[in-house]
């Protein structure tokens, strides 16, 4: 069987420097805001290229954290409007109207699968505040046109992050550091994971650093001194040690999950399936690999009996979702819907080896759907 993610085998890389980074924090009795915390900031904010990094307890947390923060720092407020794209993780929708905003859906582009930018500009009204742009898949959604729509509309510009570490631009821009601020999770199956929940907030911006990092320890600033009411969102000092050993890493890793994309794009000729617009290696880090089909479950199964397994992100788009039905059950997206009735994600990891990728795309050349 060729797993979907085989987390023991990519855990079992560096098993031996986790076990000594574990034993470390161990030893010095120290498990939260402490030396591991702060080297992981340091090195991952150098990394994506902002001045700060705010390790927290997960992705979701990250988005609420900023919207949280912009409204305690007065740029947004209680109804605002942001826009999304539709096609996405339920999370970034969740952490909009958790946070008392309003989430105006934008459909992504079929070749791309992402926010559909040339759309964007239309959906601004006199209460929108934000765009929060979703490089899905790991696939990088922004241009300079977004940035520009976001300037001329004095729009915040958020990034989640959460499947995208290491993606850049054509100019050599990390992802996170793109707009205002942006939202990072490290789920353990994400391109770096750590062994538990975990994610981060990075951003250029001072103010809002010292708030989201007060926002995340109960709202304080000074022990037993509250300015906010916050919550208890902070990265453990055992998963900072853990990502601090996996950054080292990740862009080989996902150099190698390029190699494996590359193939599938050169070896997959199935008419039934279609790929997305393969983009520059730069701008895909591969977090998933998805293809369409309208034929995905007949699909899904036939490759079950050739020993490989596969995975759907996602199967119910967010405003078909029953916690959405009063506030967005009523809108029509055809485009969004059509993916989340036809996306299957193939295996890609760093385990995932070109025999197994050779393996995947010959079972798909030989399917054939039912007439």
């Amino acid at each position: 069987m060729i797993t979907f993610y085989n987390l023991p085998a990519i855990t079992a890389l560096h098993a031996e420097e986790y076990k000594g980074a574990i034993s470390r924090v161990v030893d010095s009795g120290w498990f939260l805001q402490g030396r591991e915390t702060e080297q992981f900031e340091k090195c991952y904010a150098s990394y994506i290229g902002t001045r700060h990094c705010i390790g927290v307890g997960n992705g979701l947390d990250a988005l609420c954290l900023i919207l949280q923060a912009y409204k305690q720092l007065g740029s947004l407020s209680e109804g605002d409007e942001v826009i999304v794209p539709a096609n996405t993780f339920i999370a970034t929708i969740n952490a909009i109207t958790l946070c008392g905003l309003r989430p105006i859906l934008v459909e992504p582009t079929w070749e791309h699968l992402n926010l559909d930018i040339s759309r964007v500009e239309e959906a601004v009204t006199p209460r929108t505040r934000a765009v929060v742009t979703v490089h899905l898949y790991g696939r990088l959604s922004f241009s300079d046109a977004l940035a520009d729509i976001c300037k001329r509309h004095n729009l915040l510009l958020i990034e989640d992050n959460a499947q995208a570490q290491g993606c850049r631009t054509l100019d050599s821009r990390r992802t996170g550091s793109l707009g205002h601020a942006a939202a990072h999770s490290f789920y353990p199956a994400k391109n770096i994971g750590a062994f538990g929940d975990a994610g981060a907030v990075t951003t250029d911006d001072d103010r809002l650093a010292e708030t989201v990092r007060s926002l995340a320890n109960y709202g304080t600033k000074e022990k037993y001194v509250f300015s906010y009411v916050g919550r208890n969102s902070r990265i453990s000092e055992i998963d900072a040690a853990v990502l601090s050993i996996k950054l080292q890493y990740l862009d080989e890793d996902n150099h190698h999950r390029q190699q494996i994309a590359a193939y599938y794009y050169d070896a997959i000729s199935n008419p039934h399936v279609t790929l997305p617009q393969r983009l520059p290696d730069d701008c895909n880090v591969y977090h998933q690999f998805p293809i369409l089909t309208p034929h995905r479950d007949s699909l899904r199964r036939h490759l079950l009996d050739c020993g490989i397994e596969t995975m759907i992100h996602y199967p119910v788009a967010p405003h078909r979702q029953q916690c959405y039905a009063a506030t967005l059950g009523h809108l029509h997206l055809p485009i969004t819907e059509r993916i989340h009735a036809c996306e299957l994600s193939l295996p890609i990891s760093p385990v995932i080896t070109l025999d197994d990728a050779a393996t995947i795309a010959k079972a798909i050349n030989s399917f054939q759907p039912l007439s």
